[in-house]
């Protein structure tokens, strides 16, 4: 049996420069990392032994013969695509809720490919799990999506990444000392919203509006310097980063009306009215998760009037997609 294990991810600045329609004309950049909140898949060949051939566990359950007959969109292109002849039983779990603006939608693909391919035998670099990934979420499954969900994914870690207009990308660590970067770990809240969204429904007027938002891009573009200049920098106050922060969701609130929500809207008033710096609605927008940036000092406050959330603990900058093999003990 094949288990691969594969981060979600926290966006933080740059968001919507990653869509190919803006980078093939501008360029683009996005910083942000991984979080210790992982998405599970684990794969065999289904003995052949049932009056189906491939068995698929998720939040449903299917059990079919032929590949077209598979609900699940994912699952159905990517094997399709693939054309795997053999029995397969696949099971995903998760650490959170889909559709929730952690890109678990890549973390999927990206982890499904690096197990179906560790099935086989192959081992799967990170530029390639990243490559593949974007190329089966928009070319394949045809979805509203960017191109950075599949690269956190891939690569795993704290980094910005810059888009090129030949569709070509780098991938580049945050250089932080340990300090700074136990410090930005402390200054993040996340909450759960308490609602989803499908992100390419959401993502579809983003993209639309993409070159009547170019004041507010090339802005959100910009913040990726100044965002690395203050991490890679102790002399820099880390607070910055909360102000950018709020600077920045204001900015994504134009791109799009379907980006926020009054209910949205208003968990963030509650948090920056008890002592957030900034923040920002993860993801296309619309719902999901929500993070903050706080001093420690006030993250008591904020948690009391937020109550009513759930809110999620986590660490930054989690290895990208990795493989652990399991096999049977012959022995008993």
């Amino acid at each position: 049996m094949i288990i691969s294990r594969t981060p979600f991810r926290v966006s933080l600045f740059g968001g919507g420069t990653d869509y190919p329609t803006w980078f093939r004309e501008h360029g683009g950049a996005v910083l942000g990392t991984t979080i210790d909140k992982y998405c599970y898949i684990s794969i065999r060949h289904l003995p052949p032994f049932f009056d189906y051939r491939h068995r698929l566990v998720y939040s449903k359950v299917e059990t079919v013969s032929e590949f077209e007959d598979i609900k699940h969109p994912a699952i159905r292109g990517i094997l399709q695509d693939r054309g795997n002849p053999k029995g397969l039983e696949i099971h995903h779990d998760g650490d959170l809720p889909a559709r929730s603006g952690l890109g678990s939608s890549s973390s999927f693909v990206v982890g499904l490919v690096n197990a179906l391919r560790a099935l086989d035998g192959k081992m799967s670099s990170s530029h390639f799990l990243g490559n593949e990934g974007i190329r089966i979420e928009q070319d394949v499954l045809a979805e509203n999506v960017g191109s950075q969900d599949q690269l956190w994914a891939a690569y795993g870690g704290t980094n910005r990444i810059e888009f090129f207009p030949d569709s070509t990308f780098s991938v580049s660590p945050v250089i932080m000392s340990r300090k700074r970067r136990s410090d930005l770990n402390s200054h993040l809240m996340m909450f759960f919203t308490g609602f989803t969204r499908i992100a390419s429904e959401v993502a579809k007027q983003k993209i639309d509006n993409l070159h009547q938002r170019e004041l507010q891009l090339f802005a959100m573009r910009k913040m990726v310097d100044e965002a690395q200049d203050v991490l890679e920098s102790e002399a820099r106050d880390i607070c910055d980063i909360g102000r950018m922060l709020h600077e920045s969701w204001s900015l994504k609130r134009e791109l799009a009306d379907s980006v926020t929500t009054t209910d949205v809207d208003a968990i963030y008033e509650v948090g920056r009215a008890a002592g957030a710096l900034g923040g920002k609605l993860l993801g296309a927008g619309g719902g999901g998760f929500i993070i903050f940036f706080a001093k420690p000092e006030n993250q008591a406050a904020i948690s009391k009037a937020l109550s009513n959330l759930v809110q999620v603990k986590f660490s930054i900058g989690s290895p990208g997609s990795t493989i652990t093999v399991y096999e049977p003990d012959l022995d008993n």
